[in-house]
């Protein structure tokens, strides 16, 4: 099993769907390359951004292995499994392993919840166990899954229950807690940043690394901040910061993945509209962002190319 701890920016893959609604994954490729060329080091699939609980199993197992093979071994890449069937994320961690994906990570499941520690720690344990040889990021983004269980005391608790623990995947806004994680048995655990908007206080806490949608389209801008945070720039580091923070916020005017992967297909990365209950954006919407996307210094080198109507 790899140890190797993260550091820079690793992108949240979008999934790519044609007009149908059906996998586009020709489009993948592509996507990859763009990707590493923005400096991208590693790729995190069928998480959140990946709508990776809107596909079927069939359809996640093929996804992760179009990532795995673009990929080729430059950069890791991670296959997020979790599912409300345990059964089903274990079958999904186990095929991670066997095309040869860099490590696994899961979220709980978020129907019923597991809500006490010790069943968290059971479940979370069966899914890993399912690729034994590969590292295992818990996936911890409490909004979503509605988890009530204290991360700190969950991630104390399961390195002795879950051999191939290696890391967390932290997307919540406390840094307290996120530093807490992070010192965890004097430094175990990698553990990765995960709201793009809040990047350089997790830096100031103590982050290597973040895992982020927004990475699809500004990775040059958080690299630059990582420059001059690292360099102690602090002024120009949080001016990058609001940059970025300026983009999120326009996008958030929408429904974000929707609007990301408008976003995407303006910048000539057509992955399709998000899957239902997630709504498409409307064609005035589409131009309405354009026009908003404009204004942003951290788009200002991109080329914006003219987009096509959706409804």
């Amino acid at each position: 099993m790899s140890t190797h701890r993260l550091s820079g920016l690793v992108a949240a893959t979008y999934t790519p769907f044609n007009d149908d609604g059906s996998l586009a994954l020709s489009k993948v490729g592509p996507m990859v390359e763009h990707l590493i060329e923005a400096g991208n080091q590693g790729l995190y699939v069928c998480g959140s951004t990946g709508e990776g609980v809107s596909l079927t199993t069939a359809e996640r197992c093929e996804v992760a292995e179009a990532y795995v093979q673009a990929a080729a071994g430059r950069v890791p890449v991670f296959v997020q499994v979790g599912h409300n069937s345990v059964e089903e994320a274990k079958h999904l961690a186990a095929h991670a392993q066997q095309i040869g994906a860099d490590a696994v990570s899961a979220t709980c499941p978020s129907y019923f919840k597991a809500n006490d520690e010790k069943t968290l720690l059971k479940t979370i344990k069966s899914i890993a166990s399912a690729a034994p040889s590969l590292p295992f990021y818990y996936y911890h983004i409490p909004v979503l899954t509605g988890s009530s269980i204290n991360i700190v005391s969950f991630m104390q608790a399961a390195g002795d229950a879950i051999p191939n623990l290696f890391g967390l995947k932290y997307t919540d806004t406390k840094l307290h807690e996120f530093q807490q994680c992070l010192e965890i048995g004097g430094g175990r655990y990698d553990v990765v940043w995960g709201t793009d908007e809040m990047m350089l206080g997790a830096l100031a806490t103590g982050a290597k690394a973040g895992i982020g949608s927004t990475y699809n389209v500004i990775a040059p801008t958080y690299l630059k901040m990582l420059e001059a945070f690292n360099a102690h720039r602090m002024e120009e580091a949080r001016a990058l910061q609001m940059e970025a923070i300026g983009l999120i916020r326009i996008l958030g005017r929408y429904p974000f993945h929707s609007a990301m992967k408008e976003l995407l297909n303006l910048l000539g990365h057509d992955m399709g509209t998000c899957r239902l209950p997630q709504r498409g954006l409307t064609s005035d919407e589409t131009e309405e962002l354009r026009g908003m996307l404009q204004s942003v210094g951290c788009l200002g080198t991109l080329a914006i190319n003219s987009t096509r109507d959706r409804s």
